[in-house]
C-alpha cells in the first residue's frame, strides 16, 4: 500500500483510536479510554494506552499538554491530525472495496 507518509509504519488500531479521540480535543489517559470506549465500542487497558501514547509522542503526532491537575492530558499535532486524514482515506478506500465485493455475495447489492 503506497503511502505520502513513509514514518507510518504498521499503524495499529489503538493508535487510531488515541488520534480520533483526541482530534475532537485534549484529554488525559482516563479519559481517552471512556471516549474510546464510547465511540468505538473497544476496551482499552491503561497499559495498552500508555504504551500507544508514548509511541504516538515519539512520532510527535500527540504532545503532553501543561496542567496543574495530575493526570497528563495530550493533545493531537499536526503530523498527527496528517496521519489521522491519511489512515482515514485508507479505511474509506478498504470499506469502500470491501462493500464492493463482499456486497453480491451477502445479498447487499
Amino acid at each position: 500500500m503506497s503511502r505520502r507518509t513513509p514514518e507510518l509504519g504498521r499503524f495499529t488500531d489503538v493508535a487510531l483510536l488515541i488520534l480520533v479521540s483526541l482530534a475532537e480535543g485534549q484529554k488525559h489517559g482516563y479519559r481517552m479510554i471512556g471516549d474510546i470506549e464510547e465511540f468505538s465500542g473497544t476496551s482499552l487497558e491503561p497499559g495498552t494506552l500508555y504504551g500507544a501514547l508514548m509511541r504516538l509522542e515519539e512520532r510527535g503526532w500527540i504532545e503532553p499538554v501543561e496542567s496543574s491537575e495530575r493526570r497528563k492530558p495530550y493533545r493531537i499535532t499536526e503530523c498527527g491530525r496528517d496521519a489521522l486524514r491519511e489512515q482515514l482515506a485508507t479505511l474509506r478506500r478498504i470499506e469502500q472495496a470491501g462493500a464492493r465485493r463482499a456486497g453480491p455475495a451477502w445479498g447487499l447489492s
